[in-house]
């Protein structure tokens, strides 16, 4: 059972969890999930949007391109240690996430990709925009999360540069 709900009544439950880290799902080749840590909500060309970012080199990045649809799954508490560390240090290229974190997928109401089960605050979106940041407009401060000595494959920071995506929010809901 889904129970929608109004996106901006949980805006800052939303907001709290992000830096903890929560799943954007995509399905375009497979369904895949990665933690992201970076993102936000809000409202742009008066809809409702969540914003995230995804390194260039990343499997999800692929995923998006291919099929410009996401899911955004929150925990209601802590996010799981094992989802956590399966969704956000293995590439979906080689990794069956969804199986190796045991996720449990929900289809979804209005898009493509599902939602997880485990993580049940779900957020489906459709991209609006995308464009790739330029290292050249960054402040200084923020340059250390691009080191240009480290390789595209490391799974933290490295030489890659973000794809900003931004999704209109279509659904909003919570897996009960």
């Amino acid at each position: 059972m889904k129970e929608k709900i109004d996106v901006t009544e949980y805006g800052n439950q939303i907001l709290k969890a992000i830096p903890r880290g929560v799943l954007l799902n995509t399905r375009a080749e497979k369904f895949d999930s990665m933690v992201i840590g970076w993102g936000g909500i809000g409202t742009n060309w008066a809809l409702p949007i969540f914003t995230c970012y995804i390194r260039e080199g990343r499997f999800t990045r692929s995923q998006l391109d291919k099929n410009p649809e996401f899911t955004v799954s929150i925990p209601l508490d802590k996010p799981d240690p094992k989802i956590t560390k399966v969704c956000g240090r293995t590439s979906g290229r080689t990794t069956d996430k969804g199986k190796e974190a045991g996720l449990t997928l929900e289809s979804p109401e209005v898009i493509s990709v599902p939602g997880v089960r485990e993580y049940p605050l779900t957020l489906e979106c459709r991209v609006l925009y995308r464009e790739k940041q330029d290292l050249k407009k960054y402040p200084e401060k923020v340059l250390s999360f691009y080191p240009q000595n480290v390789g595209s494959e490391n799974c933290g920071a490295n030489r890659d540069v973000h794809v900003m995506y931004i999704g209109e929010i279509v659904d909003a809901y919570i897996i009960r």
